[in-house]
């Protein structure tokens, strides 16, 4: 301790150092690291394509429907899927070429598939948006 180049520590920064651990710091948390650097690093993980899933029901209609899809046009209905999702729509449907898709974009995941032979009716229930690729 050299008390005439003033490198003591006082009895105000003992004390702040002992009572105020558990305070967070300037940056408004604890481990140092900004509100928009956090902010940032979310906004990035919510803008990232998630894989999209197809429910058990979607793959059977895959299946008799016997619809086959390029990895273009399934990343199309991706591309489609995150297009609903950005635009706040819940259920959605998707449609790629001559293939509709009931996507549930929450969960993303593909509800059913149907390609335009059997989907003669050109009705579809339960839908908050619909994206054409």
């Amino acid at each position: 301790m050299d008390i005439k180049n003033n490198n003591f520590i006082s009895i105000e920064q003992v004390t702040n150092q002992y009572l105020n651990k558990n305070k967070p710091n300037k940056s408004g948390n604890e481990n140092g690291v900004s509100f928009q650097d956090i902010f940032l690093e979310q906004t990035h993980k919510t803008a990232e394509v998630k894989e999209l899933k197809f429910s058990k029901h979607a793959g059977a209609r895959l299946e008799s429907r016997e619809i086959e899809m390029t990895s273009e046009q399934l990343d199309r209905l991706k591309a489609g899927a995150q297009k609903a999702g950005e635009k706040g729509i819940s259920e959605s449907l998707v449609l790629v070429d001559n293939m509709a898709f009931i996507v549930n974009v929450d969960n993303n995941t593909v509800v059913t598939a149907m390609d335009s032979a059997k989907a003669q009716e050109k009705v579809f229930t339960n839908i908050d948006g619909a994206v054409i690729i």
